[in-house]
Order: C-alpha cells, then sequence, then structure tokens
C-alpha cells in the first residue's frame, strides 16, 4: 500500500467514526436549542417534529479527517475556513429562520472571501487538457470574469446539494457518491498534478455523510439542516476548483458538471419552473426530481435509492471520460437517459399515488401523497385560470385595436 493511499484510507475511516459517533450527540443538541424541523407545510414528508442539527456531525468528522498533515495545504486550509463559514451561516438559519435573500447574500460573501484568498477559476483548458495553466492553449479569464465564474459556481452548486435535501437521506447519500467519484478522478491523477490533498479532503466529505447516513436514512431520526447541506454543497463546489482535473481530463470543467448534473439540472429546472409561474426563485415548491418520482408511485426509499443510482451513473460517466475513454461514456450516459425515459416519465402522479394509496399500509405516504395529488390539482387549476385570463385579455385588446380603427 503506498503512502497517500494509507492517508486516504485513514481520513475515512476518521471522518465516518467522527460523524457517525458525534450524530446521537447532535440529536441530543437539537432538542436542548430546540433546533426542531416541524411539518409547518405541504411540501414536507415527514409529519412529525425532526431534530435538524446532525450537519454537526458530518462537519466535525470531516474536519477532523482534513487535518491530517498529508491532507493539509493552503487552499485546503482556506477551503475549510470558508467551510466553517458556510456551515456557521446554515446553523444560523436552522436556529432563527433567516430570510432567503440574506442566506444568499451571506453565500455571496463567502464565495467572494474564498475567492480573495486565492481559490478561483483562472482559465479554461485547451479541448484535450494537455496545457498548462499558462499556455497560450488556454483561454485565460479576466479578474471579472474569473471572479463571475468562480462565486457562481461556488453559490450554485452550494444551493443545489441544499435543493436536493428533500426526502430522509438523500443529500448524505448523493453527496457520498458525488465526493468519492471526485475523489477517484483525483486519486488516478493525483501523482501527476499534486491533487493528492484534495482526493483526501473530498474522501472526508464522503466519509462524514456515510456515517451520518444510518440515522438520516428513512425513517429519518435527525436531519443535517441548512447547516449540513450548505456546508456540504460549498465543499464539493469549493474542492472541484482547488483540484486541477482540468489538465488530467478530455473535456476539463464538463468533469465536475457531470459528477454534479443531478443537482444542477434540478436546480436549473426549478429556476425556469419558477420563472415561468412568476414566482421568487427561492420559492419552495414540490416539483424536484425526488418529488417527481414519489408521486410516480416509488415510495420515499425507492425514490432515494433511484436518485442514488442516478447519481452514480454520471459519477462513473465521469471517470471514463476522465479515462477517455469516451464510447464507454456515451453508452453509458444513453442507457442511463433511456432508463428515465422508459421507467419514470410515463408515470402519471395520479396513478401511482392511488397504486401506492392501496399497496401501501404506511399513513404517513398515504397523507403525503393526497396532499402532493391536492396540489398538483391546485397548480393545474391556477395554470389554467392564467391561460384563460390572457386569452380573455387577448381578446379584449383585439377589440380595442379593431374600434380604434373604426374611428
Amino acid at each position: 500500500m503506498n503512502f497517500y493511499l494509507g492517508k486516504i484510507i485513514e481520513a475515512f475511516l476518521i471522518s465516518v467514526a467522527v460523524a457517525f459517533a458525534a450524530t446521537p450527540l447532535s440529536i441530543k443538541l437539537a432538542h436542548k436549542f430546540g433546533v426542531i424541523d416541524q411539518p409547518k407545510d405541504a411540501r414536507r414528508v415527514h409529519k412529525k417534529p425532526i431534530p435538524r442539527f446532525g450537519g454537526m456531525a458530518i462537519f466535525l468528522g470531516s474536519m477532523a479527517a482534513m487535518l491530517i498533515p498529508a491532507g493539509m495545504n493552503d487552499k485546503i486550509l482556506v477551503a475549510m475556513i470558508g467551510g466553517l463559514c458556510m456551515y456557521g451561516l446554515g446553523v444560523f438559519d436552522d436556529i432563527f429562520d433567516i430570510k432567503p435573500i440574506v442566506k444568499f447574500l451571506g453565500q455571496l460573501v463567502i464565495a467572494s472571501g474564498v475567492y480573495a484568498l486565492g481559490i478561483r477559476i483562472t482559465f479554461i483548458t485547451d479541448f484535450f487538457g494537455t496545457a498548462h495553466a499558462d499556455s497560450n492553449a488556454n483561454l485565460i479569464l479576466s479578474e471579472g470574469v474569473a471572479y463571475l465564474l468562480t462565486v457562481l459556481w461556488i453559490v450554485g452548486i452550494t444551493n443545489a446539494v441544499n435543493l436536493m435535501d428533500g426526502l430522509d437521506g438523500l443529500a448524505a447519500g448523493s453527496v457520498t457518491i458525488m465526493s468519492l467519484s471526485l475523489a477517484y478522478i483525483a486519486y488516478i491523477h493525483g501523482t501527476r498534478l499534486g491533487s493528492m490533498p484534495v482526493c483526501i479532503a473530498l474522501v472526508a466529505v464522503a466519509g462524514g455523510c456515510l456515517g451520518f447516513l444510518p440515522y438520516n436514512f428513512s425513517p429519518a431520526k435527525t436531519f443535517m439542516g441548512d447547516g449540513g447541506a450548505l456546508y456540504l454543497g460549498y465543499m464539493i463546489a469549493v474542492l472541484s476548483v482547488i483540484s486541477p482535473l482540468k489538465r488530467a481530463t478530455v473535456v476539463g470543467a464538463i468533469i465536475p458538471m457531470l459528477t454534479l448534473a443531478v443537482p444542477i439540472f434540478d436546480t436549473l429546472l426549478a429556476m425556469l419552473r419558477r420563472a415561468l409561474k412568476h414566482q421568487s426563485i427561492m420559492h419552495a415548491d414540490k416539483g424536484h426530481l425526488h418529488h417527481h418520482l414519489m408521486a410516480a408511485g416509488f415510495g420515499q426509499r425507492r425514490s432515494v435509492l433511484i436518485m442514488y443510482g442516478i447519481v452514480g451513473i454520471m459519477g462513473v460517466v465521469a471517470v471514463l471520460i476522465s479515462r477517455e475513454l469516451y464510447k464507454d461514456a456515451f453508452f453509458l450516459f444513453m442507457i442511463a437517459l433511456l432508463y428515465l425515459c422508459i421507467i419514470i416519465v410515463p408515470k402519471k402522479p395520479q396513478k401511482g399515488i392511488k397504486r401506492i394509496i392501496t399497496q401501501d399500509t404506511s399513513e404517513l405516504e398515504k397523507e403525503y401523497f393526497t396532499e402532493y395529488l391536492n396540489y398538483e390539482r391546485e397548480r393545474r387549476k391556477q395554470l389554467r385560470e392564467a391561460a384563460k385570463a390572457a386569452a380573455e385579455a387577448a381578446v379584449d385588446a383585439e377589440d380595442a385595436e379593431t374600434e380604434e380603427a373604426g374611428e
């Protein structure tokens, strides 16, 4: 066993052990300080109060593992400081329920601080990833463009992971898979590019999630809260920027984007959906991928496992591309896409809901599916009314123009 592989395993075991041991403590602290998630709206799947301070265990586990000497350098230290700030922002929101715009501004400040301390996207590699950072084959970004791209990436991925935290175990398990995928890519190119500290940090994040997951998988005993979700999203975003994967892969920045494809796609879809409804992009709803899976009749556990599978497939696609196995990557991607189209898309929510209600004895899921069906009916009713109002307005406008022309 080589030196770095031993340190990677050490970091993973430390993070798993610390997170697993700290989770019961986080549950006690949540009850003591009232950090409890109340089922106050129909969007929530759970119907009883659940502690939401589990992010503390993930934070402590991953941070403890990242402190080993082999995993430390200046940029990892900056990432850890930013992670502490992002975790603190999330915990503050868990306790005081701050406004979304305030939380968003806090994320911008943290991302800007990380950029100022040297973690930034400064260039885009040539297509084949053969050029060095100072090569003429690269597109060197201006200061302003570099800042915008870096902040957009960090804040975007942070919120994308936060949006995934909608079902028991979904965010923790998905981040575990994404982190391990990026860690493997960093490892296979690490000796040449010096990305071993990033690999160790990614494994530490994965271990923290894995140690927490037994308490978070359905039925969850605790939630990670915004503290955990924001911290995880931030760490994945920052570590993917630090890692020099661009020079190790064929399509550069596409590698982390493929690995994080599920949260990115879900977030973009949510933004588009809310924009079409003339709602704030921060408006919460039941239109996320995992909600559609549940509405299709898969139940909470199976929906989460399907999401794990999708995230895992995209991670394997990213690994294959990093190994320049493009045909295999394309073939696997098409299989995943075909699976989604055949198995998931054709299922209508109402049929799935009826099937679950008649077969599943869980009162919790019965209530959830009923609420979801009512939500879908109300949403479609509003869309029909809006379309009718728009049509009437168009007719009125046309009549007015006709009258003016006649005069």
